[in-house]
């Protein structure tokens, strides 16, 4: 590849990086509102379950995007950005409390969404809620109980009347029973 040819396509990428900014937020324990808990523990038997992995053990979640774990946080890669980090070790987040975090980048045609939930109950369930409607993630973690885990989802991209911002309304983790543990209000 010629040097200019190198330039132009890093500038290429660095400016649709800026153009598709990722999203993020994180939580401490809340309470979801009580007409969406309760619509969540009739619907919530369709949750999917925790996936355990090893430390490193790669997991695809969506076509060219991949997920893995270990001791000290969150990795993920996507074909715009490459690999990513989020640390559970570095103070940001307290494991003694229940919390949820929240990313969004756009991938393709959809969003992928992720994030850590964490704290002193078992999440059996995430959901995401958009101006589309409800998402309900998949969850992966550790062996053992390492009071963290990822979970991943992807979702329709807004029309371009609608800005991230206000496309996203909140990320809520479920224990088994359907009960919210805690919720991220998002927009």
């Amino acid at each position: 590849m010629t040097r200019i040819t190198k330039y132009v396509a890093a500038t290429a990428v660095a400016a649709a990086i800026l153009a598709a900014p990722a999203t993020a937020y994180a939580s401490a324990p809340a309470k979801a509102p009580v007409a969406e808990a309760a619509g969540v523990a009739k619907a919530f038997h369709s949750a999917s379950a925790v996936r355990v992995v090893a430390p490193g053990e790669r997991v695809r979640a969506m076509p060219g995007v991949d997920v893995w774990l270990t001791p000290e946080g969150k990795y993920w890669s996507t074909p715009e950005i490459g690999e990513q980090f989020r640390s559970v070790v570095d103070g940001n987040i307290d494991t003694s409390r229940p919390g949820v975090s929240f990313q969004a980048e756009p991938v393709g045609d959809r969003y992928f969404l992720s994030g850590l939930y964490y704290g002193t109950h078992r999440t059996a369930a995430v959901k995401v809620v958009t101006a589309y409607g409800t998402v309900t993630a998949k969850l992966v973690q550790l062996p053992g109980r390492p009071g963290w885990g990822v979970w991943y989802a992807t979702s329709a991209l807004p029309d371009s009347q609608q800005f991230p911002d206000t496309f996203f309304r909140s990320v809520t983790a479920y224990d088994a029973a359907g009960r919210a543990i805690t919720s991220l209000p998002l927009g």
